[in-house]
């Protein structure tokens, strides 16, 4: 069953998202209805207490009246009965009253609340709607600046693109210039290349050509770059300059040529027009009934890959250009309208029609076509867009599905369709897995669990007024594909609550809308009816789609369904959608058993209840209501173009619901297929594009529906892809040879292409003059392009046109030649050549060809003249000198980029003979991709000249000349020619052949070349060739010697390839020698080394070596001279090789010292000793002296170490290491001197300079100390420093130096031009180590105030008050002695001395006295000392920088008294005194 295709409303409605539902607006939404329940509820619940109070009232009254009549009874008596009839009845009047006063309460009140409930509902419904109106604002805001920055970014894109591939105009090929008859038509033609597209306007003597202001005059084309003008029936006024400009934003180029127009001589046209007269004026005012619309820039067939962008642009020229009134630009893929879209952008206007895809799915390819409508027609350009697939998520995943497609769209309920993907080069697809997102939410969620088969699959569950996209991922054994690009937007919307509206009319012209089954009476339907037209809709192996009509009458109450199933023959019904009813009138049933038949029926429900089950279904069984179709039929395949080919096939039998078709190719004999079409294609005919000229290739086709693809249909035969055969083009250059009065010879060249196949020969047809019919000259085609044509008048003027044919049929005949008089022809001179061609174009050279002319004159023809000129030039140029004999002549010297014209002059004794016609002009260019003639040898030693051409087709053919005369079957050569390659073989070559060859090939654009076998070339070649014809044995390595570690000598070769049969012999100055004792032999012939050992190489064995070799036919020989100084060395290190071997049979060295430099920066001698035993003693010597060491040499290690610490110059001397034992000893020696020395030092510096710490600021009192710490430093070492990259010497302001741990860099007394960059280098011999500080800034002022506060402390440390010397510690004097402590002191200036005595003054008297001397000599004497005078006395040295203290004890005896025991006396030592704050504020800061 077809699908019901979505509904019209599903196109026009809007698929509004959930901005406008957003969290804050429902909660508003949802607070605002509880309030007004809560409120309704309360005064419900108000009103209904009100009139439940007056009931109780009335009642209360009622029965109060009832008992006070019972109570009257009671009192007053018995009534009559009349009397209590009338109470009673009054009673009943009165409870008949309330009642009907209570019910008008409840209608009020219920009124009353109907109102406030309306005009609530309305209040809520402006809320709802002003809420949804200020969300789709945000909304529709919000597309429009997501869509603005999509178009921002992609004009960026596109803008990058251009700026990468901008280029300014560049014209290829220029105007040239035209001659003409009036009233024929002129075409100038010029190409031209750049990017953006150049812009080409045409002007004529430097005014604009305006198509529209001359209707008809004008036609201007474009295509591929050539730009045409065409001036239809020239007259004499259209003799003018003609220029054409080509412009970009770039630049702008121009190129212009002359045409001229000849009037005839007599009256009568010869051409006669089959148009108006051309004196029938033309009306002043035309009538723009339509568009004239030429494509000047056309898109061609585009190759692109998903995800990318492109853009399928025409230019355009539409006369008349109105402003406000412009034809119609229609886009077409496939024959289907393209809309714009979010994919699709169109643009049409400033000259141009494009259509751009911001990102390519396979869903785009397609045959685009623009068509520019009109009221006067159509004009329209079609082309291809191939889009392949991105690369795949995985590694051999499928591509992604396309057209994904949704049917039968429904309140829950949608079918998905799509197509499946060509897997050519992908394991086969084994299911698809379905997503589908809400309109406004990115959340994907997949549809089904397990991967569907079939291209199409029923979507349930959705939400009703929601708005769904689709989208669909392939699987195959590899894994899962991109997914396609998304469906279009579908609500979950009912189809059928269309048809249920109605409209109701009212007075006036307004109607209402609403549901048929708000016309039924509020009690007509309760319980609905059973649902009709049960019936299975979708059937496949995996589900069934039930399908149904709704109930009729349905009411107004929402209907939901209820689905069971049963299997036939149980009896039993299972309700499928138990979990959630189903408000669609179609549902999918899933799980289906396989092989078992089903019946379903439907229930409808409501509110108020379940209906009857509806009619039980036909029986049906779970299997695919479709199959697979079958291959297609015969595929044939056919030429289109040189890069194209046509496929058609034949339908397969089985076609039913087919999708379409994928077609693949494979270059034949390769069997690697690749996809031709992306997505599939609905007709049996398909243009595959994007082919390689030349190469041939085999086609087979698929078939597609919704199950999958069908077998392969059968190959198809191989093509080869070039341009399809057609009928010849036209010849041209009709030359007149030769006439005798009754007949004329004529002569005309080729056509330019014979359409693909050989031309058969020519029909010529002549008219006189002033006559209209043309009649045929000869019956049967004429395979020459010379024909003598009979029967002429003489006198009478002819004129000849000429037709080609081939297998395809007769071309176009060329134009009419000239006329030509017959007059016999008598002059001496020689006639014209013609049939002038060219072959090698290149650069700045080319070679002309011509034949011979018919005529001779008077005599023999002995030479030819060669003229050229510029093309719209008209001074000719003698191309040679002195007349050749030859009919070519290579002309060089040209000028690239410009065109020639050329002519020839035949020469015989009686003079120079008219020249020939003037040839075609020629474009002096290397054509991209030319081959030259190259020159080898085959593998049978055959020496030929090879040639190939891509561009041939069936109809070319290899012509190869010498010296231009083509060879034909010359016994001398061959000429193998296979496809596009062809060679030419010298059978016995020998030095007559030497000369110049050249080949040509027809049907092609003057494919040629030619090459020079000199004589330099051709011994090359014979001497090839005689390698080949006499082969040599080739060798690998040469002859050689090796010397054994015995003392033996091996010599040596080694053959590419030796057999089983093959010889040699070694020949020693001209003698063989054999195998023996002396001269060991062998050949290894799988590696083919043959080899010599000698066992003793002495003086008598000086030479010539030699090895001879065959092979079969094959030989080679290798020989060595060991003569002079090449035997001596041979001889030495024989010699030496023996020595080695008898010292290492005792303990001996196995490396001799060397030595190497320690990460502690200590150099390590080095040695490895062999063949120890305990018994064997090792020393070490310096310079023959037994060197001690701490740690004794451990032999069994096999290796011993000497340490020398802080290398030096003492260190200087030759060092040694002794082996000795019983069975002999060993030395090694190693100088420390000179060389070795010096490499030592640098291998230090590389250890240091690599582990060298960063500068460090260190201030003085002298100044700025830079100082870099080393493992070991010594003046040896290459050190430099550098300030501002300025090396510095040494001198008193910048002093160098360095100690063992540290190099250092003084900066004396620093000022402002010390800051900078410092640099320490230390040089390894290789490397440069470096270290940097950068001294400026605030490092400079920090370093500079540290040492300015230094300088000033050393400062006042020089001139403080000081005691110099003099005074003792301890003094021991006897009583009435006289004691004189004396001392100099020193300070600048002058210090100032005081003493003490116990820390107290001491008061000058006759007692105690104090002298000062010349400010420096100080003394104190006591007189007569006493015992008082003991203690401790003290004298202070002190000026404005300080000064110092220095006590001395001074103890006294008495007469008689031992004196006491005291250490001897010292010099006492001093006590710094600090200056005084104002002193100290007040030094200077620098002497």
């Amino acid at each position: 069953m077809s699908l019901v295709a979505v509904p019209f409303y599903q196109k026009r409605h809007r698929h509004f998202d959930q901005s406008y539902r957003n969290t804050q607006t429902r909660y508003l939404l949802n607070e605002y209805a509880a309030k007004k329940r809560t409120s309704t509820q309360a005064s419900s619940q108000r009103s209904l207490t009100q009139a439940a109070s007056s009931q109780r009232s009335l009642t209360q009254a009622a029965s109060s009246q009832r008992a006070a009549g019972q109570a009257s009874l009671s009192a007053g008596g018995t009534l009559c009965r009349l009397c209590a009839k009338r109470v009673s009845s009054e009673q009943e009047e009165h409870e008949l009253e309330n009642r009907g006063r209570y019910q008008s309460l409840l209608a009020s009140y219920a009124e009353t609340k109907r109102q406030r409930f309306l005009g609530e509902l309305a209040d809520l419904e402006e809320n709802v709607h002003l809420v949804r109106s200020q969300a789709r604002e945000v909304l529709d805001k919000y597309a429009i600046q997501q869509m603005v920055e999509d178009k921002l970014a992609w004009r960026k894109e596109q803008d990058t693109f251009v700026e990468r591939t901008r280029r300014a105009p560049e014209i290829l090929v220029r105007l040239r210039s035209h001659t003409v008859w009036e009233r024929m038509p002129v075409k100038l033609c010029f190409t031209v290349q750049g990017y953006p597209t150049p812009v080409v306007q045409w002007y004529k003597d430097g005014n604009l050509i305006c198509q529209a202001a001359d209707p008809g005059k004008y036609r201007i084309e474009s295509k591929y770059g050539v730009h045409t003008l065409e001036i239809n029936r020239a007259d004499f006024d259209d003799s003018a300059t003609y220029s054409a400009v080509a412009t970009n934003v770039h630049g702008q180029v121009s190129t212009n040529a002359a045409v001229v127009v000849r009037r005839f001589r007599g009256e009568e046209e010869p051409l006669h027009s089959v148009g108006l007269p051309i004196a029938l004026p033309l009306s002043s005012v035309v009538p723009y009934t339509h568009f004239d619309v030429q494509f000047l820039e056309k898109f061609g067939v585009t190759f692109r890959r998903e995800g990318e962008t492109v853009t399928l642009k025409c230019t355009l020229l539409v006369s008349p250009d109105l402003k406000r009134v412009q034809p119609r630009a229609e886009w077409y893929r496939d024959d289907v309208l393209v809309k714009e879209s979010k994919w699709a952008k169109m643009f049409f206007g400033e000259g141009q029609a494009s259509l751009s895809f911001s990102h390519l799915n396979k869903d785009d390819e397609g045959l685009y076509t623009l068509r520019i409508v009109s009221r006067g027609g159509v004009s329209e350009h079609s082309a291809f867009l191939f889009v392949r697939d991105a690369d795949p998520l995985v590694t051999g995943a499928p591509g992604a599905p396309m057209d994904v497609q949704c049917q039968d769209a429904n309140r829950d309920y949608v079918i998905v369709t799509w197509k499946p993907p060509n897997t050519t080069m992908e394991s086969p697809v084994i299911g698809y897995f379905i997503d589908r997102c809400e309109v406004g939410t990115s959340n994907w969620v997949q549809c089904n669990d397990s991967p569907v088969k079939i291209c199409k699959y029923p979507v349930t569950g959705l939400f009703e007024g929601r708005s769904y996209v689709f989208r669909v991922r392939a699987v195959n054994n590899a894994g899962v594909s991109r997914p396609s690009r998304t469906s279009e937007a579908v609500a979950a919307l009912d189809p059928l609550d269309l048809r249920r509206l109605q409209a109701v009319h009212l007075e006036g012209e307004k109607e209402i809308v609403i549901y048929e089954e708000d016309l039924e009476g509020p009690g007509e339907t309760q319980i609905p009816g059973p649902p009709t037209n049960v019936h299975v809709s979708e059937l496949s192996r995996t589900y069934a789609v039930l399908s149904w009509d709704p109930p009729v009458p349905r009411g107004k109450d929402p209907l939901s369904y209820f689905i069971e199933k049963s299997v036939v023959g149980s009896g039993s019904w299972q309700r499928v959608n138990t979990q959630l009813a189903v408000r669609s009138p179609r549902y999918a049933v899933f799980d289906l058993a396989e092989g078992k038949s089903y019946v379903f029926r439907v229930l409808s429900a409501n509110k108020h209840g379940l209906s009857d089950p509806s009619e039980i279904t036909s029986p049906v069984q779970a299997q695919d209501s479709i199959v697979a179709p079958s291959a297609p039929g015969r595929v044939l395949a056919s030429r289109n173009t040189k890069t194209s080919v046509v496929v058609e096939w034949d339908r397969p039998k089985q076609e039913e619901d087919l999708l379409g078709y994928y077609v693949e190719c494979c270059a034949a004999g390769s069997n690697l297929w690749e996809p031709c079409n992306h997505k599939p294609i609905g007709y049996n005919r398909f243009v595959v594009h994007g082919l390689t000229t030349g190469e041939q290739y085999i086609f087979r086709v698929k078939a597609v529906n919704a199950v999958g693809t069908s077998e392969n249909s059968q190959e198809s035969d191989p093509i080869k892809v070039q341009a399809p055969l057609t009928v010849p083009s036209y010849p041209y250059g009709i030359t007149l040879l030769r006439c005798d009065g009754q007949s004329m010879t004529l002569g005309w060249k080729a056509p330019r292409f014979s359409g693909g196949s050989p031309v058969l020969g020519y029909f010529v047809d002549q008219r006189e003059a002033q006559h209209r019919n043309w009649h045929e000259v000869n019956a049967a085609p004429v395979g020459e392009r010379i024909l003598t044509v009979d029967g002429l008048t003489e006198g009478s003027a002819y004129e000849f046109k000429i037709a080609a044919t081939n297998l395809v049929g007769v071309g176009q005949p060329s134009d009419p030649s000239e006329l030509f008089k017959c007059e016999a022809w008598t002059m001496p001179e020689p006639g014209p050549a013609y049939d002038l061609t060219f072959c090698e174009v290149r650069d700045t050279s080319l070679v002309l060809l011509w034949k011979a002319p018919v005529y001779s004159g008077s005599g023999p023809v002995s030479g030819y003249f060669v003229d050229w000129k510029e093309e719209g030039s008209e001074e000719w140029t003698t191309a040679n000198e002195a007349a050749t004999a030859s009919r070519y002549l290579k002309v060089c010297d040209l000028h690239q980029g410009h065109s020639y014209v050329f002519r020839v002059r035949a020469v015989n004794a009686s003079g120079v003979g008219a020249p020939s016609d003037a040839s075609e002009p020629v474009l002096l260019e290397t054509r991209p991709g030319t081959k030259e003639v190259s020159a080898g040898v085959d593998e049978e030693g055959n020496i030929y000249l090879s040639f190939d051409c891509p561009d041939m087709t069936d109809a070319s053919q290899f012509t190869w000349c010498k010296s231009y005369e083509e060879i034909g079957a010359d016994p001398r050569f061959a000429v193998e020619t296979v496809g596009d390659h062809s060679k030419l073989y010298f059978k016995n070559p020998d030095k007559g052949d030497l000369g110049t060859y050249s080949v040509s090939v027809s049907d092609t654009d003057g494919v040629s070349s030619s090459f020079v076998l000199d004589e330099e070339e051709f011994e090359r070649l014979m001497a090839l060739s005689n390698e080949i014809k006499n082969p040599t044995i080739p060798l690998k390595s040469e002859l050689a010697y090796e010397v054994f570690d015995h003392g033996q000598v091996r010599f040596w070769l080694q053959a590419e390839h030796l057999s089983p049969d093959a010889s040699y012999r070694f020949v020693i100055n001209d003698k063989e020698v054999s195998d023996s004792e002396a001269h060991r032999m062998k050949c290894d012939k799988a590696t083919g080394i043959i080899e010599m050992v000698m066992q003793q190489f002495t003086v008598n064995d000086e030479g010539t070596y030699t090895v001879q070799i065959q092979d079969g036919k094959a030989k080679s020989q290798s020989s060595l001279v060991l003569i002079g100084d090449a035997f001596k060395a041979v001889l030495e290190e024989a010699e030496f090789q023996r020595k080695e071997f008898l010292r290492k049979q005792g303990p001996h060295f196995a490396e001799y010292l060397h030595w190497d430099v320690t990460e502690e920066c200590e150099v390590r001698l080095v040695c490895k000793v062999a063949n120890t035993k305990r018994e064997t003693v090792f020393k070490w010597f310096k310079d023959d002296a037994l060197y001690e060491t701490e740690n004794v040499p451990d032999l069994e290690r096999g290796t011993c170490e000497l340490l020398i610490p802080k290398l030096s110059k003492k260190d200087h001397g030759e060092y040694k290491a002794t082996l000795k034992d019983d069975r002999g000893q060993d030395v090694s020696v190693l100088e420390i001197a000179g060389k070795v020395y010096e490499d030592m030092i640098l291998a230090m510096s590389r250890v240091c300079g690599a582990s060298a710490s960063p500068l460090k600021v260190l201030c003085t009192p002298e100044g700025i100390r830079l100082q870099c710490f080393l493992k070991y430093f010594t003046e040896e070492m290459r050190v430099s420093w550098y300030h501002k990259d300025a090396k510095i010497s040494s001198s008193e302001h910048m002093r160098i130096g360095g100690s063992e741990e540290m190099a250092w860099l003084q900066i004396c007394e620093p000022t402002e031009k010390d800051k900078g960059k410092y640099t320490f280098e230390i040089f390894d011999g290789k490397d440069n180590h470096q270290r940097s500080l950068d001294l400026s800034g605030q490092a400079f002022d920090d370093a500079f105030t540290e040492f300015q506060q230094l300088k000033a402390a050393a400062f006042a440390e020089k001139n403080r008050g000081k005691v110099i010397g003099g005074l003792p510690d301890v003094v021991t004097i006897m009583e009435g002695k006289t004691l004189n402590l004396t001392c100099t002191v020193f300070g600048n200036p002058d210090p100032e001395v005081v003493w003490f005595k116990n820390d107290k003054d001491i008061e000058l008297n006759e007692h105690f006295s104090v002298k000062v001397e010349q400010a420096k000599y100080v003394s104190m004497s006591i007189k007569g000392v006493t015992a008082e005078d003991s203690g401790k006395y003290s004298i202070n040295v002190k000026n404005k920088y300080g000064g110092e203290k220095i006590d001395v004890t001074v103890s006294v005896y008495k007469h008689g008294e031992k004196i006491p025991d005291l250490e001897p006396a010292q010099q006492a030592a001093p006590k710094r005194i600090p200056p005084a704050a104002g002193s100290a504020a007040s030094a200077p800061a620098a002497p």
